[in-house]
């Protein structure tokens, strides 16, 4: 009976036409599975290297708007008596409005880079893009300490944008698929607890550095912590991003290969193919001309401006980056000008340290409760907007209070509150981000979303807050002003309370993916080593 099977396949023209059959995810060899999940890499260490990467982008932030770095005016008396400033701002002789450039620099880098990261992740491994971007903004930092007048450390501060764009739109969305169902938010929550601490500690470093040494031996120090991270994007495994397809070719098995009989002949079959389109691969190399280099940017362009369509008709992802941008508008202006506000109205001699000890222990504890609170309540687009919407309005509240009262105890206390309250929304406003779209678009969306944030947020917020100052001469006023937009904030938030959300985590991808089921409790990156069980 056997020997009839074995001479019919024989002796068939189908039995001696290799077909190719895509191999499963559960059919694959162990090599592969370690090639794309390394064992040695597991969810919490991936994390904890975002969470440190992503803290020194925002300590570069604190740096820079630190009084140590950032300095002060030359200033003359009524009798003609002048005091040299010091900082970038003495240094280079920089009015208000130029040193509010100066912190709003990056965006431009960061505006033009964000989206070709977000579209290259397409075809690109993203952690390589992620070294890539790495290496930039070592090498900006460094130049920021190599400045030598006002556009020269502008055109470096757009290059740590470049060079921040890659990590800011692919890190959450690794994140968000290796973390534990049941603290996905948690997990975001520890992330984006990195901004405030970081700026925090940006801060303190920089006021200790820039007093203590020199203001540019702040930005030296930055280069040199952020270099083994650019490096460890290149030299370690790449990681493959759900939602998009590994850049290698995928792997096949062909039924004649399975008789060991013929495994010879199609050994030799599988040579002259080979062969063929190796040589025919060369030969197309050599025909490449600029025409078919025009229609590959075309169809990149097409389909970029496909997703944007996509990304953009959502009205919950659109209403979600709406508060985000009245929110960021404020935050940044605070991070930036706070030290200095709080040292003109209540004479600090430590603001920096002052502003830094409440941010980062404000946001840590606000960042973490926010995630925290999302997940206990049920993680819901819909009740993510409840929480957006109440925390930044009980926020605004203390945090206009606080700049009422004339005592230095009651601004703290205030203020420590409403920065918890304000902190508390980083987790579910990023979890809106993700959720909100298809998988495939999770990169464009968070690279829309923080392009968004800072170029209509804290890039025109602090050189206006700057304007506004010069004009009016009056930093609790000033501040009161910019407070007060809160509230505008909290109103589009509320908003999204009524919106008819989907939570599109589950969806399939444009390239075929299979979706992600909500309840495999199993990160992607945590592997055991074992292979799956098969049900019998």
């Amino acid at each position: 009976m056997g020997e009839e099977v074995k001479s019919a396949a024989a002796t068939s023209p189908q039995a001696e036409m290799p077909i190719a059959i895509p191999l499963r995810d559960d059919d694959r060899e162990p090599s592969h599975r370690a090639e794309e999940h390394p064992s040695w890499f597991s969810p919490k260490r991936l994390l904890v290297m975002f969470c440190v990467i992503n803290m020194l982008n925002y300590v570069d932030r604190g740096v820079i708007a630190s009084n140590g770095v950032n300095g002060s005016q030359n200033t003359c008396t009524e009798s003609g008596v002048c005091i040299a400033g010091g900082g970038i701002q003495g240094d280079f002789g920089l009015n208000n409005f130029e040193d509010g450039v100066l912190s709003s620099a990056f965006m431009v880098g960061l505006l033009v880079a964000s989206p070709i990261f977000a579209i290259l992740a397409k075809s690109v491994n993203p952690f390589r893009l992620i070294g890539a971007g790495l290496s930039v903004w070592t090498f900006a930092t460094a130049g920021c300490g190599c400045a030598f007048d006002f556009w020269s450390i502008t055109i470096f501060r757009m290059l740590v944008g470049v060079g921040e764009a890659s990590f800011i739109s692919l890190a959450a969305p690794f994140i968000d698929d290796n973390a534990p169902v049941s603290q996905k938010t948690a997990w975001l929550g520890a992330f984006y607890m990195c901004i405030p601490s970081g700026i925090a500690l940006g801060y303190v470093y920089g006021g200790v550095v820039g007093n203590g040494l020199h203001w540019r031996y702040a930005f030296w120090g930055e280069a040199l912590l952020m270099l083994p991270f650019a490096i460890f994007g290149f030299v370690i495994k790449p990681l493959q991003l759900k939602g998009f397809t590994s850049s290698k070719p995928n792997k096949e098995k062909v039924l004649g290969e399975i008789d060991v009989a013929d495994g010879e002949q199609n050994s030799k079959h599988a040579a002259s193919v080979s062969y063929d389109d190796t040589r025919r691969t060369n030969t197309e190399s050599k025909n490449c001309s600029w025409s078919g280099i025009f229609r590959k940017f075309l169809t990149h362009n097409t389909r970029f401006l496909r997703d944007m369509k996509l990304l953009w008709g959502e009205k919950v992802f659109a209403i979600n980056v709406l508060g985000y941008i009245a929110y960021n508008f404020v935050i940044g202006a605070y991070s930036y000008w706070g030290p200095k506000a709080g040292q003109a109205i209540y004479h600090m001699n430590n603001a920096d340290l002052m502003f830094g000890g409440i941010t980062i222990v404000c946001g840590i504890f606000g960042t973490l409760a926010g995630g925290y609170i999302l997940d206990r309540i049920q993680s819901t687009i819909s009740n993510a907007f409840k929480i957006l919407s109440g925390a930044s309005f009980l926020g605004a509240i203390f945090c206009f209070g606080a700049f009422c009262f004339k005592s230095l105890y009651g601004f703290i206390t205030l203020f420590a509150v409403g920065e918890l309250l304000v902190f508390a929304t980083q987790a579910p406003v990023n979890y809106v981000c993700l959720h909100s779209v298809n998988p495939s678009l999770r990169p464009l969306s968070m690279a829309m979303s923080t392009v968004s944030i800072h170029i209509f947020g804290d890039v025109p917020s602090s050189p206006l807050v700057g304007v506004l100052q010069d004009h009016i001469n009056n930093w609790r006023i000033s501040a009161l002003i910019l407070t007060s937009i809160l509230f505008i904030a909290s109103a589009i938030w509320f908003i999204g309370v009524f919106l008819h959300a989907v939570d599109r985590f589950n969806e399939a991808s444009e390239h075929g993916v299979p979706p992600i089921q909500r309840s495999n409790h199993t990160p992607l990156l945590d592997n055991n080593g074992e292979a799956p069980q098969e049900s019998a």
